[in-house]
């Protein structure tokens, strides 16, 4: 370990981080699920079941309808998506112009904008759903057997809880 003083005389590390214990590891880790990621979300992505929507749009829909009363805030939708605020915004514009989802005020935030699930969108999303969970079973499922999918999940679950008691670098 190489060790340098700072200004107010304490000592710190000063390796490089690809060579703290575990880095590579870590980083071939991610990068392993990173490529199977992406390898699934392309066949995802060319499977016909998602009908007039995009994989995109039906995230939006399928999130929805775990929800409490079928209704999320919009920031809480884009806590789950990659996508930007804005481009949220215009999508769930296009769901609620074909009576997928609702936009209405949230109570007790004049700024706040909740997103509900319609009974159309409900019905869409489980019709596509329906779908979709066979294209997951064939891709996932081919390749794994259920010690290995509950195996994933575990540790799935669990990076991605961690992520909260992690802080950001200052």
């Amino acid at each position: 370990m190489t060790e340098h003083l700072t200004t107010d005389g304490a000592t710190e590390d000063a390796r490089d981080p690809a060579e703290l214990p575990g880095a590579r590891e870590a980083a071939q880790a991610w990068e392993s699920l990173f490529r199977a990621q992406v390898a699934l979300m392309r066949r995802f992505q060319r499977d016909d079941v998602w009908g007039p929507l995009t994989i995109r749009e039906y995230d939006v829909l399928f999130t929805l309808s775990g929800c409490a009363d079928r209704t999320a805030r919009l920031k809480e939708l884009g806590e789950e998506s990659l996508l930007t605020q804005p481009s949220l915004s215009r999508l769930v514009e296009r769901l609620e112009a074909a009576g997928l989802v609702a936009r209405g005020p949230v109570e007790g935030d004049a700024r706040g904008v909740a997103v509900r699930l319609t009974d159309e969108g409900a019905r869409v999303q489980r019709e596509i759903g329906y779908r979709h969970v066979q294209s997951i079973r064939r891709l996932v499922g081919g390749a794994l057997d259920a010690e290995e999918l509950a195996t994933l999940r575990t540790l799935t679950d669990k990076l991605r809880a961690a992520q909260a008691g992690i802080p950001d670098p200052a």
